[in-house]
């Protein structure tokens, strides 16, 4: 009987870990509106650089809290690309509510998603960014998922954006441990990271540890993951993300320069603020 009760008290007390931060979130800010997803706000953030003020080629990878309540809990990101001399952006993203879930299309960088502002998590330009432009088209067409969408825990909008990473070695772009799905490999049980430097092992999806250069250390239960960061000096929530003193993605210097000073020595989308709740 002891056995089964400390069995007990250590999933009561790894569930309330878990849940603690969307709940905190929760408290804090209410539930989002749950009004209509087509009355909700869509408009650019005007965090990406103007196409006629920057001539150079530009990627970009941005992360916004998800619709309604699951904003609690997860992010959805998406890539965003602008080759060299190119008047428009281009955005390559998925979306569960189409029979064919990848999309690449003209769009506004940084649009909100569905009255969640935007994060810049990382900026690239130059030839680096020319570089990972003139994979991106083929890298795309092999998304092993492109009629698949699970919300939890993949594939989906973050496993298609983690998968894009890591197929293409010059983005090494380290996604928020809050993007539920990123460690989505179906059914590989270890890869490398999106970050570059370092590997992980996941089961499904709902379990799993993941050690990299750009992440630091993350443990997966159930989706949701914790962990510390020591590059960026920074622990990691579920729910909440990375606190941190730096951000260890690529980040243009034009980038860091017209960035919200408060907001400069957090990492991207995991900084808690209210426009992100």
């Amino acid at each position: 009987m002891k056995a089964i009760k400390r069995c007990f008290i250590g999933l009561a007390l790894t569930l309330s870990l878990l849940l603690a931060g969307p709940l905190l979130l929760a408290a804090c800010a209410g539930f989002q509106d749950s009004g209509s997803w087509r009355t909700a706000d869509r408009s650019s953030a005007g965090i990406a650089p103007l196409p006629e003020q920057e001539n150079a080629a530009v990627v970009q990878v941005y992360g916004a809290r998800a619709y309604n309540w699951r904003g609690y809990f997860s992010l959805h990101t998406w890539i965003s690309t602008k080759e060299v001399g190119a008047s428009r952006y281009y955005v390559h993203e998925v979306t569960g509510w189409r029979h064919y879930v990848v999309q690449s299309r003209p769009d506004d960088p940084d649009r909100a998603w569905y009255g969640a502002l935007p994060e810049l998590i990382a900026d690239i330009r130059g030839e680096q960014a020319e570089r990972i432009i003139q994979q991106l088209g083929d890298v795309i067409e092999r998304y092993p998922y492109p009629t698949e969408y699970n919300a939890w825990p993949g594939p989906n909008s973050n496993t298609f954006v983690a998968w894009v990473i890591r197929q293409i070695p010059e983005m090494e772009v380290a996604l928020p441990n809050h993007a539920i799905g990123k460690d989505y490999l179906g059914n590989g049980i270890v890869s490398e990271v999106p970050g570059g430097a370092g590997y992980q092992l996941s089961l499904g999806g709902y379990f799993g540890v993941l050690a990299g250069v750009r992440e630091g250390l993350e443990l997966n239960i159930l989706g949701l993951s914790l962990g510390i960061n020591p590059m960026g000096l920074g622990i990691k929530l579920p729910g909440i993300g990375e606190l941190a003193l730096r951000n260890t993605n690529p980040m243009a210097e034009a980038a860091k320069l017209d960035s919200d000073p408060d907001a400069s020595e957090t990492t991207g989308a995991g900084t808690v603020s209210q426009k992100t709740l």
